[in-house]
């Protein structure tokens, strides 16, 4: 545990590079977006300064120089720099919002914001006691323990983000994009340890919420938009996000984000050149026209630059928007989503492309092209789509219909039908315009030529593009031949279609003005008496935020206490001889350990300090696999300079030994059994192991 110096410390640190991140980058919004207020230029502010804090690791990690006061000063460095260079946005007057408050609209608008807020933090309270057990435990998922965190671990011990992590030769992880484990390692800078990872997902969650908030608040129906994102959002298949290193969340709120930062610039706007295409997109708006794109652009690289399966909705986004400015924009309107959008994203696949030859090393042919990639299988389970079984029966009685009831619910079909309907009808507009005389009115729809909001149409394609990815990924039906056990999982690829589906539904043109009607005018508050209300509303807010502030922070250090003396104390998540290692582990400080489990993360120790490798032998084109004989094992422990190897299956299999070939090469002199629980040994290196002692 921390002592209260060595935690406020830590909390003090977050606070800088929190205050500095946003002191430079909510000048650079101002700039960027002059005509954002309220919601969306919050979440726009906070796309910039996530965007920084990742820039600033990045750099600093490429030349191994992650460390704590070099990230500290950089980001200083950084924000400052933007805020002089910058001005604050001087010279750029914020206009009135475009939507007025829901809470002035009329008493129907305020119930529905109500209800908004109560469904949103339903799900808030949700997620919040699905992360309560990690708080006991650490995080204990299957991939937060394989790659999410050794990666963090990885990162805030060496200070390097350019060389790749070898974790278990499974999927070719160690080319996976790193944006979301980034934000761990920063957590770990701080505080040395890593109180904030079961936390983090549930600021995620946050964020997700808001930019839902915004994806509807240019058509005035913002709480609807809450309140079936935060439905979306609380469904089974993110379940697993809680607590968790799991990235699904992370990616989600970015490409919301992005969407959000798009149709609040372009989306919902009067229309008067009814037929006139692109009226609204970049290059036809006084102002900085290339700024909504670059934020748009990248919001959607950094989606891209936490998942793969983000990469085409970002793609569509990017493209989308320039395809659909006015044809002398274009070009402009690409280069200036498309570089954000590299800048977002774009540092781990360059990553890829230096050490292998190649940015997606898991393809190794492009047509009739071959590129470099390692010569080897992905391991794990044996890929499948779910577009390879879409008309094969027997996989849907026994693995889909399951597990959609499983991770959608047994209300799947309605759901699914939602989401769907709120794509679609993004695409499906009626042909006319939005016309707004006044922004105090009620916007009335002209019928006639084809003013339809086209970033909503991008939106929708986004969307289905989201869908493409789930149903072509290769672990969305893993498992062998018609045996999809990696199916319900895999479910998550296809939430954020599901979620952006949900949140777009009421800005829908056919759906939008009918939940306006709620909101009528023979309803409406005395605007005095809404007035105050927002003066008390905000005032309030502003007087509460200091003592909340104190008391999260006086609150978190007894919660650290308990989560650093019960992390990993009892674990009960993995096979029995695994449990055993890591509850082992978490004593041991400042070991060089040797594996082959797939598990890795809890084997760091409470500290973070214990070096973690899985053995394996480097292979071309930065591949890795498993040795094969013990003369080879042998070698590897040696010129690795361990002092422990824990050799284990990752669960205990009917019909195989209980122990894995390693534990028979690693037995004999120069090797003390620590601990033997199946399937799991500890050795302790008392001297190097002779590989020529033990030929074959």
């Amino acid at each position: 545990m921390l002592d209260p110096p060595r935690y406020l410390l830590g909390v003090a640190e977050l606070a800088v590079l929190a205050g500095f991140a946003t002191l430079g980058t909510s000048a650079l919004r101002t700039r960027l977006l002059p005509t954002f207020s309220g919601a969306p230029a919050h979440l726009a502010t906070a796309v910039l300064a996530l965007a920084l804090l990742i820039w600033t690791a990045e750099i600093l990690g490429s030349f191994g120089l992650f460390e704590p006061v070099a990230y500290l000063v950089g980001v200083a460095v950084v924000g400052l720099g933007l805020r002089l260079r910058v001005g604050g946005g001087r010279g750029h007057p914020r206009p009135p919002s475009r939507s007025p408050s829901p809470w002035t609209e009329g008493r129907g608008a305020y119930v529905a914001t109500l209800v908004g807020l109560a469904i949103a933090a339903l799900a808030l309270v949700k997620f919040g006691v699905d992360v309560r057990p990690k708080l006991g435990t650490g995080v204990t998922g299957f991939d937060s323990t394989w790659y999410h965190g050794p990666f963090a671990a990885g990162f805030f011990q060496s200070g390097d983000t350019w060389g790749l992590h070898f974790t278990a030769p499974q999927f070719l992880a160690w080319f996976y994009p790193a944006n979301a484990e980034l934000f761990h390692a920063v957590g770990m800078l701080a505080f040395g340890r890593d109180l904030l990872s079961p936390l983090l997902n549930l600021g995620w969650f946050i964020g997700c919420l808001v930019a839902c908030w915004c994806i509807g608040r240019p058509y005035k129906v913002a709480q609807w938009s809450l309140a079936l994102g935060a439905i979306a959002l609380s469904l089974p298949v993110l379940a697993d996000q809680a607590g968790e290193a799991r990235n699904d969340i992370v990616g989600i709120f970015f490409l919301l984000a992005a969407v959000a930062v798009a149709v609040n610039a372009w989306g919902g706007r009067q229309n008067r050149q009814v037929g006139g295409k692109g009226a609204d997109l970049p290059g036809n708006r006084s102002g900085p026209e290339l700024g909504p794109p670059m934020v748009v652009g990248l919001a959607a690289g950094l989606a891209a630059g936490t998942k793969l399966n983000f990469l085409l909705p970002a793609a569509v986004l990017v493209l989308g928007l320039a395809v659909a400015a006015p044809a002398g924009a274009r070009w402009r309107a690409f280069a200036a989503g498309g570089l954000a959008a590299l800048a977002g994203g774009g540092y781990w696949y360059l990553r890829n492309l230096i050490h292998t030859g190649n940015p997606l090393p898991w393809f190794d042919h492009l047509g009739p092209i071959s590129l470099p990639a390692p010569d080897q299988s992905l391991g794990g389970r044996e890929g499948h789509s779910v577009l390879g079984y879409l008309t094969d029966g027997s996989v849907w009685s026994e693995w889909f219909l399951p597990g959609l009831h499983g991770g959608l619910t047994f209300l799947w079909p309605l759901l699914a039908a939602l989401s769907l309907a709120g794509l679609t009808l993004c695409l499906i507009q009626p042909r006319g315009s939005m016309i707004r005389d006044d922004l105090n009115k009620e916007p009335r729809f002209e019928e006639g030529g084809d003013g339809r909001d086209r970033v909503l149409t991008i939106a929708g394609l986004v969307g289905f593009a989201a869908l493409a990815a789930w149903l072509i990924a290769p672990t969305s039906a893993s498992g062998p031949e018609g045996v999809a056990r990696g199916f319900e999982s895999g479910l998550r690829y296809l939430a954020p279609a599901v979620v952006l589906g949900f949140a777009l539904l009421p800005a829908t043109p056919r759906l939008a003005g009918r939940l306006r009607s709620l909101s009528s005018p023979k309803l409406h508050f005395p605007a005095r008496i809404a007035g105050k209300c927002s003066l008390v509303r905000l005032g309030g807010g502003r007087v509460a935020l200091a003592p909340l502030v104190v008391a999260v922070i006086a609150l978190g250090y007894p919660v650290q206490r308990h989560y650093l003396e019960n992390r990993y104390a009892n674990p009960t998540f993995a096979a029995p001889g695994l449990n055993a290692a890591f509850k082992w582990a978490d004593d041991i400080s400042n070991a060089r350990i040797a594996t082959t489990s797939t598990r890795q993360y809890p084997l760091y120790g409470t500290d973070l300090s214990n070096h973690v490798q899985y053995i394996g032998e480097p292979q071309p084109h930065s591949g890795f696999t498993a040795p094969t004989t013990r003369q080879q094992w042998r070698r590897l422990l040696k010129a690795g300079n361990y002092d422990y190897v824990i050799t284990t299956r990752d669960r205990l299999e009917p019909g195989k030994p209980p122990y894995p070939p390693a534990t028979r090469w690693t037995e004999g002199k120069g090797a003390t059994v620590v601990l033997r629980k199946p399937p799991t040994v500890i050795f302790k290196l008392t001297a190097p192991l002779d590989p020529s002692a033990c030929p074959g």
